[in-house]
Parts: structure tokens; sequence; C-alpha cells
């Protein structure tokens, strides 16, 4: 992790917090940006964690503007403007710069198996159209595509594209990456698999996004701060602890139900209520 880079660190993908008639709870994204906060932790609104594929427009600008109005100054606010339409995504994407959003991050749509070439043209032509720094986003078990590692490094040439995150659950893919831009100021890898993150950021990630981070930051700010110091002992037991708490929640579960499951321990926790939105239950 370079000091001379922009987007590092822990950025927690923020569940999103919702009432029983499945509107924005502004209570509890209040409760959930002071504890990210605490642990100087970025949050990513309206990604996977966030159920973004299941809202509504309207539901997703409540959520920028709960995030506007609880953004803390100086820190950086992430927001997924993933679509299956190109249009909604620029228009989402422009929303969001008005409110105080200062990067967009984007999958690819998910219907549709695409070529190469029409994932370069489709982030390339996303990228284009819009004014905020994007990051791409691969995440084969929501899109079931992989972008390849060919695609990516051809789109971290493009002046708006800053970043990737990745989920996919390929350690070989991620340390390929890794070689590919540690050493690059511009572009930028963050990881979105909390089960290698402490071997991520040994290898030069620049930051590290687990969903776990919504139940218990301190654990991944613990482990960041461990590796300032090259504490790798105190890095992996915090890798321990992810790993232990992750697995409440995930282990033999579906995507969707664990996404239940951490709202609930959320919830005995006191941040946000249980609320999914359909089809999860």
């Amino acid at each position: 992790m370079s000091v001379q880079k922009k987007y590092t660190g822990v950025i927690v993908p923020a569940v999103t917090p919702l009432t029983e008639k499945f509107v924005i709870d502004d209570a509890a994204v209040t409760k959930l940006f002071a504890l990210l906060y605490k642990h100087n932790i970025a949050p990513f609104i309206l990604g996977t964690t966030g159920e973004a594929a299941s809202l509504p427009l309207q539901i997703k600008k409540q959520y920028v503007l709960a995030a506007e109005k609880n953004k803390k100054p100086g820190t950086l606010l992430y927001a997924g403007i993933s679509s299956n339409v190109l249009i909604e995504s620029i228009e989402f994407a422009a929303f969001c710069k008005e409110h105080a959003v200062d990067v967009v991050v984007a999958t690819l749509p998910s219907y549709y198996a695409l070529t190469e070439k029409q994932m370069l043209n489709y982030f390339t032509t996303l990228a284009d159209a819009i004014s905020l720094p994007l990051f791409i986003y691969n995440i084969p078990a929501t899109t079931h595509m992989s972008i390849p590692l060919t695609v990516i490094d051809e789109l971290s040439q493009h002046k708006n594209i800053v970043g990737l995150k990745d989920s996919e659950r390929s350690e070989e893919r991620m340390l390929e990456l890794l070689k590919l831009w540690k050493d690059r100021t511009d572009f930028h890898y963050i990881l979105g698999w909390a089960a290698k993150s402490a071997d991520a950021l040994l290898n030069g990630a620049d930051g590290l996004v687990p969903s776990t981070g919504n139940l218990y930051p301190e654990i991944y700010e613990n482990m960041l701060t461990a590796y300032n110091a090259a504490d790798k002992e105190k890095m992996y037991a915090m890798q321990k602890l992810s790993d232990d708490y992750g697995a409440l929640y995930q282990a033999n579960r579906t995507l969707g139900e664990s996404l239940h499951a951490l709202k609930l321990m959320m919830k005995e926790k006191g941040i946000c209520e249980e609320y999914v939105m359909p089809p999860l239950t």
C-alpha cells in the first residue's frame, strides 16, 4: 500500500438499513456511519452487501442523501452505480456527484454473456460519460462473468478509471493482479474477499472491502494498524477473527441468506433492523 495513493485502507460495503416498510432507516444510517468513522473506515454504499440490485432508484437516492447528511468531513464516500441499463448508471453517477459521493463503483451488466470486446466497450463508454472516478467491480458470483486481466489492464489506462474492486475468489488471480499494479500510483487494487485480507495487504493491495466490517470494523482497523507496524502475527490474529465472525452469517448459506443473517446480527448489536428487500427474505 502506497502512501502516494488516494483510494486506500478499509472500505466497508455497507448494508442498506431499511424499515419494515422498505424505506431507508435514517437513524440506522447515522448509527452505522458513526460506527465506521469511529474506526477510520470509509463507507461503500449500494454494493452487493447493500442489496443494490434489489433496490428501486428512489430508495437508492434516499440512501445517497442519508449518506451525504452523515458524511464525515475529509473522508471519502463510495457508491455503487451498477445497472443492466447503461444510461441509468450514467444518470445515477451524476446524482451521486451532486450529493457528496467521491467515487463510484460498477459491475458488468449481469443478464447477457459478454465478450471481452463488449466488456471493454461497456466500461470505456461508462467512464467517458461520467465525471466521478470509477472503480471496476469484478464479482462473478453475481454477474456470472469474470473480467479478464488483460481487459482490466487496458481499462486501467483510462484517465477516469482509478481502480479495481475484485471479489473473485482466486488467490492466483489476486497475486497476478497485484504484480501488474502494485507499483502504479494511478491505479488501485482493493480486495473484496475477506478471507484473504491479510495476504492481500502483505502483497501490495491498496485496500480491503470486508462485509464483516459492518459488524466488527475494529478487526480491520487493527489489521491495518498491524500491517503498518509490520506485525504479521497481529495481522493473522485479526484474520482469524475475521474468518470466525464471517462464518457466523455466511457458512452454509446462499449470498442472499447471509445478507439477512448479517442484518440480524447487526440488529442484536443495536445498529439496524433485520429487514431485507424482496426477493430476499
